[in-house]
């Protein structure tokens, strides 16, 4: 494992994180009273937006999984395709776990909608970008000892730091505190946020403690 892949993924999250940062000042410079608590529906749609932009730009110009074999245009848009397919999959899915587990069904359908959105764009968003629509790919990354690569070990991480900081995020809904942000899903979208952040700043740095006991089956 070269150093220069670790500075390269690295230099990759740093850029995430700072998608995650104009998605808060950016629209706030165009749009009035705008803030993350009381237009927080706004500020999810702008940094799932921000932050899928980036992740598609970065892993088109780093190519972490780039194949010897060049496609044809028909199997580019097919492949592009699959990815909503997939995107809007699991949005629908998160939705629908997130009412099971408690979220109103009807009344604030589209705060856990969008929450799904960005909850999806923290965590399937990566893996389209890196694996493609594969769920073998996708089973064999997420499974033990199945990843061959800097770049699926750092996927691994970021997103179950989403996924559990999403869930540390809806502890303190019950609690009678009475704080805005207390309000469904706010909490859960900024600890999902935190969680995703997290996650960036970690990945690369447990990757560089442990670069001399991790090996890859294609290294």
């Amino acid at each position: 494992m070269k150093d220069t892949d670790i500075k390269r993924l690295l230099y990759t999250h740093l850029l995430c994180i700072f998608s995650i940062i104009l998605s808060v000042f950016i629209p706030s410079l165009c749009l009035e009273n705008f803030s993350l608590l009381e237009t927080h529906l706004t500020w999810l749609c702008t940094c799932s937006g921000f932050v899928t932009a980036v992740n598609l730009v970065l892993y088109l110009v780093v190519k972490p999984n780039a194949s010897s074999k060049r496609s044809s245009l028909s199997h580019k848009v097919t492949r592009f395709l699959k990815c909503c397919i997939y995107f809007l999959m699991s949005c629908f899915s998160f939705h629908v776990i997130f009412v099971l587990y408690g979220a109103p069904l009807i009344e604030l359908a589209l705060e856990t909608f969008l929450f799904a959105v960005i909850l999806s764009t923290f965590t399937t968003v990566p893996c389209l970008c890196l694996l493609g629509p594969n769920l073998k790919a996708w089973l064999r990354v997420f499974s033990r000892n199945g990843v061959t690569s800097i770049w699926e070990n750092s996927l691994q991480i970021t997103t179950i730091s989403s996924f559990v900081g999403a869930w540390l995020g809806a502890l303190p809904i019950p609690l009678d505190w009475e704080r805005p942000w207390q309000v469904w899903p706010i909490s859960c979208t900024l600890g999902a946020t935190f969680g995703y952040v997290a996650g960036l700043v970690i990945s690369p740095l447990w990757i560089y403690w442990n670069r001399k006991q991790l090996t890859y089956k294609n290294n």
